[in-house]
């Protein structure tokens, strides 16, 4: 049931992208506003995730759930009923908040809850909705935009958020609020956390759009570099600090990490690149999307237990090397796709990538949390959790910043091959020979032909993407090379 509230925490961010334009016209929102309905929403889970420890300790496990899923269901309850840009972005912000301290609750209960045993099917029921969320979001919010209206994209929370708080109040074991804890929080270093991390992720945001080196880009970098250099030294030196930055003096645990980050920029790089490809290059629906990115989410369920019984007797460090290898594959499989690219040729590579999943999660989450003393968990958990959706912010916005920094160049450099005459650069763009041997002749200007230019735009973001895929490659391959500092976990563990 822990898992069922964090699996509508992250299924939200990617039911609600998919109907963007749908809620901007409903409630008149600018078009260069909309963004902020997906980045208000991410900025306040962001911030949530690290504190996750001092809540826990502050509340307990059993009342931070409990609270967490309440407020998320009614912060849902809220944007549906939200009638303006203003009331959507204040629930937004209650509902990432919220949402973000049940991820890493959730996988600190794998290791609090349950003995060694059946930890490794714990952590794949936690897993499995973690990374399925993604896959299968397009689809549902398609649907279900589709079917009923905008406003049940957060309706559908309501009942699975009840049972999930429901449950957590009969089943989760209890154990006494502690106000002591509210006594000793560092205000100052959760300002600084908070400021670290919202101009880290408003700076991604802007970066692809106004550029790198651009004034306000550079000031909000700074600025969330800045802040978490105080956070960081009020965290190492403190008694009682937000986030325990000393657990990355474990090498494992730095190790699951540097995994966790690698697996965010592929995971969530992936699961938006496919329908920025699949939309903007061959124009497909929502719903069509949704259907074609499934496969990724089967193969995911199919390999699940497998990949249990494997993790059960295998060093984490051969598994985590394979699952990384097979991910990166997966990656690099799909860095070869032409305008004509859909179904058919990107299943394999979705197999590929799904079949690698559970083992680039369950191995590294044993790992960085499997060794971490039972107290230190919920601290571990949040920082563990945060590098994920770290790596996955940051990967966006480098797919961004290739997609429209590239795409203009590879456009020009189409134009130029095939005004020299190359048949490969115009079957790339998929220009009849006809029209090509007119263009060729120069009886026809490319220039002044809109029907091409829409050809050659496409092929050039088709040339973009490619090259988005073979970078999110070789960063899952280059995190494999922390795998040589980690430790062999104790047979025990």
């Amino acid at each position: 049931m822990m898992a069922l509230g964090m699996f509508m925490a992250i299924l939200d961010i990617q039911v609600v992208a998919t109907s963007l334009p749908t809620i901007q016209s409903a409630l008149g929102i600018a078009p260069e506003l909309m963004s902020w309905i997906q980045t208000a929403y991410l900025i306040a889970e962001i911030i949530a995730i690290p504190l996750t420890g001092v809540l826990t300790r502050l509340f307990g496990m059993r009342w931070l759930f409990i609270v967490s899923i309440t407020v998320f269901t009614i912060a849902s309850a809220g944007c549906a009923a939200s009638t303006g840009f203003g009331s959507l972005i204040f629930w937004r912000v209650v509902q990432g908040f919220s949402g973000g301290s049940l991820i890493p609750a959730v996988f600190s209960a794998v290791f609090l809850l349950f003995p060694v045993r059946q930890q490794g099917l714990a952590t794949t029921i936690a897993g499995v909705l973690a990374v399925l969320a993604p896959t299968i979001g397009p689809v549902v919010g398609g649907w279900v935009t589709e079917s009923w209206s905008w406003h049940m994209l957060f309706l559908i929370n309501i009942l699975p958020g009840i049972v999930a708080a429901l449950a957590a109040g009969l089943f989760l074991p209890r154990s006494p609020v502690n106000p002591a804890e509210l006594r000793r929080l560092d205000f100052a270093g959760l300002l600084l956390l908070a400021l670290a991390l919202a101009a880290l992720e408003i700076g991604l945001k802007e970066a692809p759009g106004r550029g790198w080196l651009s004034g306000v880009v550079v000031a909000l970098l700074v600025l969330s570099a800045a802040s978490a250099a105080g956070f960081a030294a009020r965290s190492l030196t403190g008694a009682h600090p937000i986030a325990d930055l000393r657990l990355f003096r474990e090498r494992n645990f730095l190790v699951g990490c540097i995994m966790s980050f690698a697996l965010g920029v592929g995971l969530f790089g992936s699961v938006y690149l496919m329908p920025v490809f699949l939309a903007f290059v061959r124009g497909h629906g929502a719903l069509e999307i949704g259907r074609i990115m499934l496969v990724t989410g089967a193969t995911q369920l199919v390999m699940a237990p497998i990949a249990v019984q494997l993790d059960k007797r295998l060093d984490p460090r051969l598994l985590s090397a394979l699952g990384f290898l097979a991910f990166a594959s997966g990656l690099a499989l799909s860095g070869f796709q032409t305008p004509a690219t859909d179904y058919d040729e990107m299943f394999w590579p979705q197999v590929v990538r799904g079949a690698a999943i559970m083992f680039c999660l369950l191995p590294p989450t044993r790992l960085a949390l499997g060794l971490i003393d039972d107290a230190r968990v919920p601290d571990a958990s949040g920082l563990f959790n945060l590098m994920r959706n770290l790596g996955g912010a940051i990967g966006i916005a480098l797919i961004d910043t290739v997609l429209y920094g590239r795409a203009p160049l590879l456009g020009d450099r189409l134009v130029e091959q095939m005004k020299g005459g190359s048949d490969a650069a115009a079957g790339y763009v998929g220009i009849p020979l006809d029209d090509f041997a007119a263009l060729a002749q120069g009886s026809m200007d490319i220039d002044a032909l809109g029907e091409l230019q829409d050809k050659v735009e496409k092929a050039a973001l088709a040339m973009a993407a490619n090259e988005a895929w073979l970078m999110l490659a070789g960063i899952t391959l280059a995190a494999m090379l922390a795998l040589l500092a980690a430790r062999r976990p104790a047979a025990s563990a």
